[in-house]
């Protein structure tokens, strides 16, 4: 197994977000985290990628301990936040030159892997502009091209394909799964379900901080006694229900 995650806790002052939570995955393998908002999918991304301590349990990433050596973790991890955070007075060529200068990849194979990717994802008109003046799914790409820029082992994706056009999302779609093949391990969350239910190897679904189900799309529909990811998920979390009531009452409103 690439990540191993065992126990693992995270308190904000009295607040404990995560309660345990334990979960693995291996080489080859996209894994998604599916929860509604506030489950704690944010937070266990940002753990894995050295970004903040677990207050308790294990964390594993390719051998390393992310509590001890979050430096050596990040080297290895790609990590895409749920909302872009960049530099908006630098100009997409001058980020990923920063970025590659952090990484410390040889210039020349940052400028090819920057050449192919801003032409993958159709940016290259913007390379000049402040980032700043960009609209956010032209964001959400320049965030997406720096976390590909070292080659790393490890993605770590929270709503990664927010704001993507549909053909840039097909576009990275399709390079996961040739990430995949290439035995990279990819830990994706995301609220578009039948996305998940095309690319993901196993989910997890976590709810108020607890992993309360996991495996293959069709291991989850099979305990659930559902045919749909989307009508697993709202059984699990417990949500079929009230979405029924809103409705319910939308109509009686409107």
């Amino acid at each position: 197994m690439v990540i191993e995650v065992e126990g693992l806790k995270k308190r904000f002052g009295l607040n404990e977000v995560l309660h345990g939570i334990t979960f693995t995955v291996n080489n080859g393998e996209i894994y998604g985290l599916l929860g509604p908002n506030g489950s704690g999918k944010s937070t266990t991304m940002k753990i894995l990628s050295g970004i903040i301590p677990p207050t308790e349990g294990k964390v594993v990433v390719e051998g390393i301990n992310v509590a001890k050596n979050p430096i050596d973790v990040k080297k290895i991890v790609g990590y895409v936040p749920e909302t872009p955070t960049l530099y908006e007075s630098l100009t997409p060529v001058e980020f990923f030159s920063f970025v590659g200068s952090i990484r410390r990849i040889p210039k020349n194979v940052l400028q090819e892997r920057i050449e192919k990717l801003v032409n993958a994802f159709g940016i290259k008109e913007y390379m000049n502009q402040l980032i700043g003046t960009l609209s956010f799914g032209t964001k959400q790409k320049i965030s997406l091209i720096s976390s590909l820029l070292h080659d790393p082992k490890v993605l770590i994706l929270d709503e990664a394909m927010n704001g993507l056009d549909p053909k840039s999302a097909r576009i990275f779609r399709e390079l996961l799964l040739e990430f995949k093949k290439e035995g990279k391990v990819i830990v994706f969350s995301t609220h578009v379900l039948a996305l998940a239910e095309l690319i993901c190897d196993r989910v997890g679904v976590i709810y108020n901080g607890n992993i309360i189900a996991e495996g293959s799309i069709d291991e989850l529909k099979k305990m659930a006694k559902e045919e749909t990811l989307e009508d697993v998920f709202l059984k699990l979390t417990q949500a079929r229900e009230e979405v029924a009531h809103i409705v319910s009452a939308l109509k009686e409103a409107l």
